[in-house]
């Protein structure tokens, strides 16, 4: 993994916990021989200390890791096997996701603040960097989006949407000024989604914009409208600078 995107990707997860144990074992490995993969795990680590110094500790519930164990030994007639642990690890993995929709967008902010050291620095006072939580409620973020204002550059990577066979999900700017919503495009099932999609729409309808998420055909809407209510909306705040 040599792209400096993947590389700030991997840190990232790293950083917010994201990896499954064996993953996290293997990133750790490569940082002694890998010294751009350590520094951007370091970075990550600066970026992110002041929320975790003013996040509250808690407690989990009384029992919570007996009744874990009581739920696995639960299984009639057999201790559990290969394609048990498996499930179990999967589950594990999508509960973790869950567990960080409470700081998704403390995440969000995160990732605008990495992309602004890849990204031209702009001249104080001036906002162009922009973010936003697509979400079905408060506990349901399903994609993050970054707008560069000034550049017209659009970033999306999915959080905790799953992958859907036969399906794309497809991105919509929806604006009074813009009548009926217009396609930004199909969006990866994982890892960044970056394109030069808002080039010719004006700033101010950018900013204040709905987006939202649709599941449509594979390869997106063949009519260039969605074909299903949207899932996943939200709009755009202004980056911590």
């Amino acid at each position: 993994m040599s792209d400096p995107e993947d590389i700030e990707a991997l840190a990232g997860e790293y950083v917010l916990g994201t990896l499954d144990a064996a993953e996290r074992t293997a990133v750790a490995a490569r940082r002694p021989r890998e010294p751009a993969l350590d520094a951007a795990i370091l970075a990550w680590e600066r970026r992110l200390a002041p929320l975790d110094e003013s996040a509250p500790l808690v407690e989990p519930p009384a029992g919570l890791f007996a009744r874990i164990e009581a739920e696995i030994e639960g299984q009639p007639g057999k201790s559990p096997g290969a394609a048990e642990i498996v499930e179990l690890s999967r589950r594990l993995r999508r509960w973790r996701t869950a567990a960080l929709s409470g700081g998704a967008i403390a995440a969000a902010l995160a990732i605008a603040l990495m992309r602004e050291d890849i990204l031209q620095s702009e001249r104080p006072g001036e906002a162009s960097n922009f973010v936003a939580v697509l979400q079905k409620d408060a506990a349901s973020p399903a994609f993050l989006v970054e707008v560069d204002l000034k550049a017209r550059l659009l970033t999306v990577r999915p959080v905790a949407a799953e992958r859907q066979p036969g399906k794309s999900y497809e991105l919509w700017m929806i604006h009074d000024k813009l009548g009926a919503p217009k396609s930004l495009g199909v969006i990866a099932d994982q890892g960044f989604t970056v394109r030069p999609a808002l080039s010719g729409y004006d700033p101010s309808v950018v900013e204040t914009a709905v987006y939202a998420i649709t599941v449509e055909p594979s390869g997106g809407s063949p009519t260039g409208q969605p074909t299903s209510a949207p899932l996943w909306t939200g709009k755009l705040v202004q980056a911590m600078p």
